[in-house]
């Protein structure tokens, strides 16, 4: 069965006046049909920018290359106005800052009439769908008539869950939908996108964070990003019990767990900082902050070994499976 997002290459940069920041540099990536796939790496290795070139790629941002395939669409063909078009029925998202992703001095019926012109269906249809949706989520009818400002946090981010998924999409990204969330509404919100998948609401999903706790609750596979790459694809378990490579390895171990007394046991943490994305380094970009690197590591660039259903970019792991590149 074909992947419901494939990423071939897929390459997006910024333009500076200093040159281009090389912040999503030939990424290769499926998402297959039913499953929730977790993005996972540190602040600024490029997650949001490739989610948000797939949803709308907008100037200092440029496509450089690849191909980003939803279906049989090449996300990168489309103009502005053909890809408005699939945004809600075939591709949505949860963005960033949902809970600041809705006009506070309107109502959300009104919205909801906006959103029914730009899609040319009938207001009445559109608010048919979404109380179908608010249903789902908990929320009371009276929603529709509110100000978003009326509404807690909570109740926000489940309106913008509702309306980004009552076209019922194939591919939904959930872009750090939690993490202005207290603890109670995290889970609860992650129970609800684990039930949109497993209703069928929505075909599949991306899930991205950098909260390794709420990744592991969701995720049946988790792709580990670094410094505009993808460096290792595996099952959840396996990448939280058994990570290949060494950057998944820090991140794991940068995690506190129970039971440990980090007074007498210090908590290990990745040394170094990121890349600049502007001169990243050659070779593989972890090199300068791994601890195993070799000579080899520092001048080519690792090639993509597949093991099993894993997937690594690591010279520690060239030859013992099937390479991709």
């Amino acid at each position: 069965m074909p992947p419901v997002l494939r990423l071939i290459d897929y390459r997006v940069y910024y333009k500076t006046l200093r040159g281009y920041v090389k912040a999503v540099d030939g990424v290769n990536l499926e998402v297959e049909k039913g499953e929730i796939l977790g993005l996972i790496g540190e602040s600024g290795c490029g997650k949001s920018t490739l989610i948000m070139s797939l949803i709308a790629p907008k100037p200092p941002m440029k496509i450089m290359g690849g191909k980003a395939l939803l279906g049989e669409t090449d996300l990168t063909a489309l103009s502005p106005g053909e890809r408005r078009k699939i945004l809600l029925s075939k591709l949505s998202i949860i963005p960033q800052y949902a809970l600041d992703a809705l006009p506070v001095i309107r109502r959300i019926k009104q919205l909801l009439v906006d959103i029914a012109k730009e899609k040319k269906m009938s207001p009445d249809q559109v608010i048919e769908k979404f109380q179908e949706r608010i249903r789902m989520v908990g929320l009371p009818r009276e929603v529709i008539n509110m100000y978003p400002l009326e509404l807690s946090g909570g109740m926000r981010q489940r309106v913008v869950i509702a309306i980004s998924t009552m076209l019922s999409p194939d591919l939904l990204i959930a872009d750090e939908p939690t993490s202005a969330l207290d603890v109670t509404t995290q889970r609860q919100v992650l129970e609800l996108l684990r039930d949109l998948r497993d209703t069928g609401i929505v075909r599949s999903l991306i899930f991205v964070t950098h909260d390794i706790a709420s990744v592991r609750q969701i995720a049946d596979r988790i792709a580990v990003m670094y410094a505009g790459k993808i460096v290792e694809v595996s099952g959840t378990e396996e990448i939280i019990h058994d990570p290949l490579h060494p950057y998944a390895k820090g991140l794991i171990n940068a995690v506190p767990k129970l039971g440990i007394n980090y007074k007498k046991k210090r908590l290990k943490g990745l040394p170094g900082q990121p890349p600049s994305l502007l001169n990243p380094p050659p070779g593989c970009r972890f090199h300068p902050r791994c601890a195993v690197a070799t000579r080899k590591c520092m001048v080519e660039e690792p090639p993509t070994t597949r093991i099993g259903s894993r997937i690594v970019s690591c010279w520690l792991y060239s030859g013992l499976g099937d390479e991709e590149k």
